[in-house]
C-alpha cells in the first residue's frame, strides 16, 4: 500500500494525524508531512480512515 496526497487539496486539517500519528503529521509550518509513504500493513486500517476521514479528500492509497 502506498499513501497518495493530493497537495493542491490538502488543507492540513490534521484529522489524518490524529488517526495516524505514525504516517501523518503537520509540521512547523502548518504543512502536512508524510512520515511514512509506504506504512506496514498493521497500520492500513488506520490509514483508511484517515483517508476516509479527510474533509477535503486529499488523501488516496495505491495498491502495490
Amino acid at each position: 500500500m502506498r499513501v497518495i496526497v493530493d497537495r493542491d487539496l490538502c488543507e492540513s486539517n490534521g484529522v489524518c494525524e490524529g488517526l495516524a500519528p505514525e504516517v501523518f503529521r503537520i509540521n512547523d509550518d502548518d504543512e502536512l508531512d508524510l512520515l511514512q509513504e509506504r506504512p506496514d500493513e498493521p497500520l492500513r486500517s488506520k490509514v483508511q480512515d484517515a483517508v476516509r476521514s479527510c474533509p477535503k479528500q486529499a488523501l488516496s492509497i495505491e495498491e502495490d
